[in-house]
């Protein structure tokens, strides 16, 4: 899926930036700008802003995202076991600590790992197996 990108008049300002809404190439006080030729209305300029926005808050994701760390049960290069083995952990912690009244917050770092280890498809298989009984790991 392709990221949608601001069009270009959102970053460039049309002139010299006088004001930290100019130096992002916006002007809210007046109704509408010319660059390039093309007039843009104050809904436009709204919309840049929420664009604007939005790409720092994916950015402000992207450099916040961490991976699992190294686990030495699983020291090879192939980390399916791994996988499983962390998927298999969070259910088995869930339920322990659910069936306990006690809260399932320390199981939150095994959903982490498992969701950085395995592929999207294999957690949807085993979720409809969970739901169906027919899952082979013993929860």
């Amino acid at each position: 899926m392709q990221q949608k990108t601001a069009p270009p008049y959102c970053y460039a300002p049309p002139y010299p930036p006088a004001s930290r809404h100019a130096a992002r190439g916006l002007t809210l006080q007046r109704t509408s700008y010319e660059e390039d030729g093309k007039w843009h209305t104050r809904e436009e300029l709204l919309q840049c802003v929420k664009s604007v926005k939005m790409a720092d808050a994916i950015q402000d994701k992207i450099k916040n995202y961490r991976t699992a760390p190294f686990d030495a049960r699983f020291p090879n290069t192939n980390q399916t076991r791994n996988c499983f083995q962390n998927y298999l952990d969070f259910h088995r912690c869930n339920k322990a600590l659910s069936d306990k009244g006690q809260d399932v917050a320390p199981c939150d770092w095994y959903q982490r790992v498992y969701k950085s280890l395995c592929p999207m498809s294999w957690v949807g298989k085993w979720d409809d197996q969970i739901e169906s009984g027919s899952f082979p790991g013993k929860i």
